[in-house]
């Protein structure tokens, strides 16, 4: 049976056994037109003021949009946003976007016309967040930790953030708060939302906000400095809009969430001794650290001692000279990873996360971005081919042995009966 995988921009067909289990999730209809729907649910939120209530003459707008990381059509949402915007009186002169980078690398000019449109580009103040600048202010504490937010999203009187809702595998779902913590938060803020403790906890999984430590805590960091409001999508496969929820949090994210779950979960007959799993193609597998959720996608079905077959291209590396390559570089053993000592780094939560993958199961690395070298320093083998891959694995395990593929990686979440 062939299988294409999402990988990279173009895809990457395989060949499987007839009766491999192969998870795609069920898809939500598109929306017929995306501006309009944007449009009505900005006029009519499912909680909170409607945009026309909210922006009053003179006042400055700070409008967020998710980072080159992310499958955000941002190119689709902000336009009518924008529009309604100036035709509120808000127009490119009163309107800031802001990148909500995390702890991620700013994008290069040609990659944010990519993200925005050069139209956007070309007509509003665009600020790309840094997590390790001065640019930061103080607005209050979580469990005593200090919560530091971006100052330009803080100083604007009206703040809107925008997102894309899919599943998170230690936040449970992206969207919503995420735009503000960790999207603009200074490093020593993202630190502790991603603590070792947070990341360890049974709850910070898929799909799980209630007791997930990690959500709790994004939630009340952003709580302090609320956006006034949230405009979050749900995406099919070619990244149309299947829902806009619109409102002030946590109501409209968690709408989303809802929504969401019905369309992207199966449940499925396993464990299985082959896992082939992916990072969801391009943006998403642009880099290893990104792809470490494609693993954490199919470490939830994977029998223990079974393999793991990941196909990303990461075209951007590891990255390289990063905070992760070094974890990786310097990690002499699954374990290491997963029960990392001391005080929490930048991209430990990454690396603990696929430390406890690599205790499970062996995993084997398809890439053309990623050397051979890199590969096994992450303590994974490299493979050039997925189909032989495949049937190395099952001859591996024996007679019996069972393949699931998930084409999606995290963007279709596999769960056991």
């Amino acid at each position: 049976m062939l299988v294409t995988l999402a990988y990279g921009a173009d895809g990457l067909s395989i060949d499987v056994p007839d009766d491999a289990v192969v998870v795609n999730g069920e898809e939500a209809p598109p929306l017929q037109d995306e501006a309009e729907a944007i449009r009505r649910a900005l006029a009519a939120p499912l909680s909170g003021p409607a945009l026309a209530d909210l922006v009053g003459k003179g006042e400055t707008v700070a409008v967020v949009f998710p980072d080159l990381t992310r499958p955000m059509p941002n190119t689709t949402v902000l336009p009518p946003l924008l529009a309604e915007l100036a035709r509120l009186g808000a127009g490119p002169d009163r309107v800031e976007l802001l990148c909500a980078t995390g702890t991620h690398r700013q994008a290069t000019p040609e990659e944010l016309s990519n993200l925005l449109g050069p139209d956007l580009v070309s007509r509003y103040r665009i600020h790309d967040h840094r997590a390790d600048d001065d640019d930061h202010v103080d607005v209050g504490a979580v469990d005593g930790a200090r919560i530091l937010l971006d100052r330009r999203y803080l100083a604007a009187d009206v703040r809107i953030v925008t997102g894309f809702v899919e599943p998170h595998f230690f936040a449970g779902w992206s969207g919503g708060p995420k735009a503000v913590c960790p999207g603009l938060a200074a490093t020593s803020t993202i630190l502790e939302a991603h603590s070792p403790a947070r990341i360890a906890d049974p709850a910070a999984t898929w799909l799980t906000t209630a007791g997930n430590p990690v959500h709790e805590f994004v939630t009340r960091a952003t709580a302090l400095c609320p956006p006034d409001l949230a405009v979050d999508v749900t995406l099919d496969r070619r990244r149309g809009l299947t829902g806009v929820f619109v409102g002030a949090l946590p109501d409209g994210h968690r709408e989303a969430c809802a929504f969401a779950e019905r369309t992207v979960t199966t449940v499925v007959d396993g464990p299985f001794e082959v896992v082939v799993t992916t990072n969801g193609g391009y943006p998403l597998d642009r880099n290893l650290y990104q792809a470490v959720k494609g693993l954490a996608a199919a470490e939830r079905v994977v029998a223990g001692g079974g393999t793991i077959i990941l196909a990303a291209a990461c075209l951007d590396g590891v990255p390289d000279g990063g905070a992760f390559a070094g974890l990786l570089a310097g990690a002499t053993d699954a374990a290491s990873l997963a029960r990392p000592g001391g005080p929490a780094r930048v991209d430990g939560w990454q690396a603990q996360v696929l430390g406890r993958v690599l205790e499970r199961a062996e995993v084997w690395v398809r890439s053309d971005g990623v050397t051979d070298d890199e590969v096994r320093t992450a303590l994974m083998n490299p493979v050039d081919d997925v189909s032989a891959a495949v049937r190395q694995a099952l001859d591996r395990h024996g007679p019996g042995a069972r393949v699931c593929v998930l084409p999606r990686g995290p963007l279709a979440v596999a769960s056991l009966l």
